[in-house]
């Protein structure tokens, strides 16, 4: 993932944002059928789909990445699809993501927010993070899009420059 400037970051998320409003009609939610990646090319790399299920033992929401881009394989430093929050995240992540993911299903609105990579022991970088709800019936929330732009300061790289 590239690291991006706070100002690249939020137009993309502006773009995505009106994309996804686009899809929708009459107030419903759009579902995962009306969203056609191809119109959103260049930020692929950094989209996520997160599945949303119940746990039948206790009925809270389970959320499992079906589809993280190639380009938050750096951001994760390894691949995230096919895992629940607890299996990316630290137990402190998993909850901050646990009750944002939460309120984008109950409002059945977009969420947006600016995560810390501490956990990944990167605290000079961030992602400013767009989760957007679909829904198969237009009703209850049954997947999220997300996208994650890497913003921060990057590591120095060494200049080749001395000290005499």
């Amino acid at each position: 993932m590239q690291l991006g400037a706070p100002a690249t970051a939020v137009r993309a998320h502006e773009e995505l944002f009106a994309y996804w409003a686009s899809r929708r009609e009459q107030g419903r939610l759009p579902c995962r059928t009306q969203i056609a990646p191809d119109h959103f090319k260049r930020h692929l790399p950094s989209i996520s789909l997160i599945d949303v299920s119940r746990d039948e033992r206790d009925g809270t929401r389970v959320y499992r990445q079906r589809l993280a881009g190639t380009g938050l394989y750096s951001v994760y430093g390894r691949e995230i699809t096919g895992r629940t929050l607890e299996e990316i995240y630290s137990a402190p992540a998993a909850d901050y993501w646990r009750v944002e993911l939460d309120r984008v299903c109950e409002l059945r609105k977009p969420g947006v927010g600016f995560h810390n990579l501490a956990w990944r022991g990167q605290s000079h970088l961030s992602i400013l993070w767009l989760r957007l709800p679909l829904s198969t019936s237009g009703g209850e929330v049954d997947m999220i899009m997300g996208y994650d732009a890497l913003v921060g300061m990057a590591e120095s790289a060494p200049s080749g420059i001395r000290a005499a």
